[in-house]
């Protein structure tokens, strides 16, 4: 993801949030706006309203009970800020993936550049793509396991 931002960088500065609760997108994020730990100076409310007005125009769910909601431009102030939020959600939601299958399972990104946004997209998307990844997920694993997950693909 070029030489300054990497996919594990962003985990780091963010989070793994358990047990999302919620049965509808509104539900999920309102317990995600709880939850969420920004950077001084940020609004949690402004954020999550911008990651569901993203939602609201085009659902982010990729497949394999995946979505990774972002906005639709940045709302951070500084590349440091940037981060990956793991969410795993207490009940699947239907959010329209092109597979049909429920999402349980978030990466929320919150990037600055554009040039990292599209590089950790891509990398979350070869990430999601892989099955032997997708099936750790199902053990909702820790913000170490899942950093250690992604040093065996050289991420």
């Amino acid at each position: 993801m070029g030489d300054e931002v990497k996919l594990p960088d962003l985990l780091r500065a963010g989070a793994v949030i358990n047990d999302v609760k919620g049965n509808t997108l509104d539900e999920v994020f309102a317990d995600i706006e709880t939850r969420l730990e920004l950077p001084a100076g940020y609004d949690k409310k402004l954020v999550v309203s911008e990651l569901l007005a993203r939602e609201k125009i085009l659902s982010t769910a990729v497949g394999n009970g995946i979505a990774i909601p972002h906005t639709r431009k940045s709302i951070l102030n500084s590349e440091a800020d940037q981060r990956l939020i793991v969410c795993y959600l207490a009940n699947s939601l239907d959010m329209d993936a092109p597979d049909g299958l429920k999402v349980s399972v978030f990466f929320i990104l919150l990037t600055k550049s554009t040039q990292v946004h599209s590089c950790a997209l891509s990398d979350l998307a070869r990430l999601v793509g892989n099955g032997t990844f997708r099936h750790f997920l199902d053990t909702r694993p820790d913000l170490d396991s899942l950093l250690a997950k992604m040093r065996e693909y050289d991420l």
